[in-house]
């Protein structure tokens, strides 16, 4: 196994993309710490399903842009474990809107949870990843919008860039602590935002990826569970693109 005892904190993981890495890092070996902001019952049946793979599970409720809240979770995290190894700043939002319509809370609100949110989850846990049995690793979840840009996404953009540019100066920063730093950017995913899409949106958005379909949540997983792992240890401050080649059609 991949990830064999290694313990692994996840933002966001109630569902989506977090919950296929909480998912496919406990199938690897990994005990998991997931946070969720609302859905109990959601966060419990995805903390079950870890259980049943014979792995220690944590679900706490946390608001990732409030820095208490972080705070409080580490206590609570102390309690039950003796540090983490791996990081993943899953948790995010978006609130989409042209810009010339966009209220200050859409901009706020986007950039507090998946900006701040990010900040304050590593802020808090970088001491932890130092100490982690054979370094630590962080993995950040960004976006091709961060990269290219996306109509009616300022803030989400704006959020996902930051992201980037964030990932590339920790990795910098934390190196000498053997802490490796990297962001996956996923493209067009299929979650539950692809639900009730008219057809001829859906045919738009396939004609620019080159691999012709919607990633899945799996997709941007197996990505994750190589950056966690030992296989990526002399990889760090990268962007992996999960887009099927989307980016290939701006050529």
């Amino acid at each position: 196994m991949m990830l064999m005892n290694k313990v692994a904190l996840i933002t966001g993981a109630s569902r989506g993309i977090g919950k296929e890495i909480a998912l496919k890092f406990a199938q690897n070996g990994a005990h998991i710490i997931f946070f969720y902001k609302n859905n109990a019952a959601l966060a419990h049946g995805t903390a079950k399903e870890i259980q049943k793979l014979g792995r220690k599970v944590l679900p706490i409720q946390v608001d990732v842009s409030d820095y208490a809240s972080v705070s409080e979770a580490r206590e609570i995290i102390r309690r039950h474990f003796d540090g983490i190894d791996i990081l993943v700043n899953n948790a995010g939002l978006f609130q989409d809107s042209l810009f010339v319509n966009m209220s200050q809370e859409q901009w706020n609100t986007v950039i507090h949870v998946n900006l701040t949110g990010t900040f304050h989850c590593t802020r808090i846990f970088v001491d932890e990843l130092f100490q982690s049995r054979g370094g630590g690793c962080v993995i950040n979840m960004a976006s091709i919008a961060g990269i290219y840009g996306n109509i009616g996404q300022t803030n989400y953009s704006a959020s996902k860039s930051g992201i980037i540019g964030f990932t590339k100066a920790l990795a910098k920063e934390v190196a000498s602590k053997n802490i490796r730093v990297n962001a996956i950017a996923p493209g067009f995913i299929e979650t539950g935002i692809w639900d009730g899409l008219p057809d001829h949106i859906l045919e738009k958005a396939l004609k620019k990826i080159a691999l012709k379909r919607v990633g899945t949540a799996a997709d941007v997983a197996n990505v994750a569970l190589f950056l966690a792992s030992d296989y990526a240890g002399y990889i760090t401050g990268q962007v992996i693109d999960v887009d099927g080649g989307i980016g290939l059609s701006v050529l």
